[in-house]
């Protein structure tokens, strides 16, 4: 089994040039729920209409496998968008390669509203991770909204001798190497939490892949990995089972769903980190298209069943505008550069 280290893992080989940046470059995503409040409301043009109403199902593509958090919000978007658009809506999960094997079908596709794609944070951190792309990230899709963000959480066996961050920055230190890490996806931005994790504490964690969440999450609970980085939506039920342990939240906040779990930022000064998720389509999309299928989505996620049901999981339900998604996105790829580029992490 391949394992990928942290190269530098001391502090004191930390250039302090790039510490500095890194940090900065590290927030969680800022002032989305600002983008998400001036969501406009516009009619559905009948032209959008007849455009989208082509006799063929509107396709939601995941490029993760059944069940994880991208999955999830994508089959939940599908019902809702399905009921506002009064036509099929149905999700095909295309795991594989951080999702660029979706990703890339998607971009191939007719830019007529028929084949979408519900895309995470690893399309942004794949256009440093990976040398060569069959797509270009932002040119080859046409953002339609971001659907929601989700901090994580880190997470740890019951019987890991830890019960919080300074305890877990104490332990790894004592013994660099032993601990590990249960890494879902290669290039995920809960991998890169990890790995951010490390360098900002200057501990040895050694990071053990798995192909997806599922026997990530697995293997955290049946005790053979000590510790992962998880969405909230993954983690919760097994939490509230005494089945694991939450050590520290990434967001700024203490999150209601965890009480007593305090935010890692405040032992690692800096740290923050949280998921996004957002809807594209191919690039050249028509605009009336665009926005029949932003406004199908933000109805959807408006909906108070839906908006409780993702809070409930820890997400927080977005609805960005195209515009305001399109230039997040941009930043989005800029922001996770030097961090991919810093914790040397290779797809191969």
């Amino acid at each position: 089994m391949p394992v990928f280290r942290l190269v530098p893992s001391s502090p004191s080989r930390l250039p302090s040039i790039a510490r500095r940046a890194a940090v900065r470059r590290l927030g969680a995503v800022a002032g989305l729920a600002g983008l998400a409040a001036c969501a406009l409301v516009l009619p559905l043009s009948a032209a959008a209409q007849a455009q989208l109403a082509g006799g063929k199902p509107i396709r939601i593509l995941v490029g993760a496998p059944a069940g994880g958090t991208t999955d999830t919000l994508a089959r939940t978007i599908a019902q809702e968008m399905s009921q506002e658009l009064g036509q099929p809506v149905v999700v095909e999960n295309r795991p594989g390669a951080g999702g660029n094997i979706a990703a890339d079908l998607v971009a191939k596709s007719a830019p007529d509203g028929s084949t979408l794609l519900m895309s995470f944070t690893s399309h942004t951190i794949n256009a440093t991770l990976y040398k060569k792309l069959p797509f270009d990230p932002i040119q080859d899709f046409t953002p339609i909204t971001l659907v929601a963000t989700v901090p994580s959480v880190l997470v740890a066996t019951p019987k890991l001798p830890a019960s919080n961050v300074p305890e877990l920055i104490r332990l790894a230190r004592a013994e660099p190497g032993k601990l590990n890490f249960a890494i879902g996806s290669v290039g995920s931005s809960l991998h890169m939490a990890g790995d951010m994790f490390k360098m900002m504490t200057g501990t040895y964690i050694v990071n053990i892949p798995y192909k997806g969440t599922a026997p990530a999450l697995t293997d955290v609970l049946a005790g053979q990995c000590d510790l992962m980085f998880a969405s909230t939506i993954n983690v919760l039920p097994h939490v509230r089972a005494g089945k694991l342990k939450v050590l520290g939240v990434t967001s700024p906040a203490p999150l209601p769903q965890f009480p007593g779990a305090a935010p890692i930022g405040n032992t690692v000064k800096g740290f923050e980190s949280s998921a996004w998720f957002g809807l594209f389509g191919p690039a050249g999309m028509p605009h009336e298209v665009t926005q029949a299928l932003y406004q199908a989505a933000r109805k959807g996620l408006e909906a108070p069943a839906v908006r409780k049901r993702l809070e409930n999981d820890g997400a927080q339900p977005m609805g960005t505008p195209p515009e305001a998604f399109a230039a997040f996105v941009k930043q989005d790829v800029k922001r996770w550069a030097a961090v991919v580029r810093y914790s040397g992490a290779s797809p191969e």
